[in-house]
């Protein structure tokens, strides 16, 4: 075993399973996706901690339990159409594309989006679909989705997201303050109803976009 094998390994054991994640293809893809490919240099050696890591511009690689409880959230069975907001490095991108079917990938930041596409690209994930833009307001053209996943955290939920939800699609993402959030997964009912419960306390950075931050706020 590589010594980033057991890194991952450690991760999985002390971060993961640990704290109560059970999905077992979850668990099963965090063994096997390089963390330490999607993480700046300067940042390589700290990979596998237990925290989030910088990636440029202000954003973040987050924590990887973060990263493990969205995923499972979600409950992908493999066939899922799914919508990311937030890719940044690629690393949570990598995850869905292991887990479900189609992934749409939304990124404000152009150079990460570049970046994470390389990544994802040379380690075989070749069916996300990309695109720079606001991901406040989804990706209309490709929706309903049944799966989203924002990695931003907004002031309120947004309506667009939540229309571009398909019936019984589940959806999780930060909402509160630019300091700290609550975690929500977001439920649609057959009717349309929406169905909020919150999964613990939690901070990422701003979604800026139409239906979140003001970039000058």
């Amino acid at each position: 075993m590589t010594a980033w094998a057991e890194e991952r390994e450690r991760m999985v054991r002390d971060q993961i399973v640990a704290r109560g994640i059970k999905n077992a293809r979850l668990i099963a893809a965090l063994r096997r996706i390089e963390r330490h490919r999607f993480v700046p240099d300067m940042e390589n050696p700290y990979s596998y901690d237990d925290r989030p890591l910088p990636i440029g511009f202000s954003q973040t690689i987050s924590q990887p339990y973060i990263v493990a409880l969205m995923t499972e959230l979600l409950d992908l069975n493999g066939k899922e159409k799914i919508l990311e907001v937030g890719s940044g490095s690629g690393y949570q991108t990598a995850l869905l594309a292991e887990l479900g079917g189609k992934v749409y990938a939304i990124e404000r930041i152009g150079e990460l989006q570049e970046r994470a596409q390389t990544t994802l690209s040379d380690l075989g994930y070749g069916r996300v679909h990309f695109r720079i833009g606001d991901g406040s307001t989804g990706w209309g053209e490709a929706a309903p989705f049944d799966r989203i996943l924002i990695a931003a955290a907004a002031p309120d939920i947004p309506k667009s997201l939540t229309d571009q939800l398909a019936v019984d699609g589940k959806m999780v993402i930060p909402v509160g303050s630019k300091w700290q959030q609550m975690l929500y997964l977001i439920q649609k009912s057959a009717a349309g109803a929406l169905k909020a419960t919150k999964h613990g306390g939690c901070v990422f950075v701003p979604l800026i976009g139409q239906e979140g931050w003001s970039a000058a706020s």
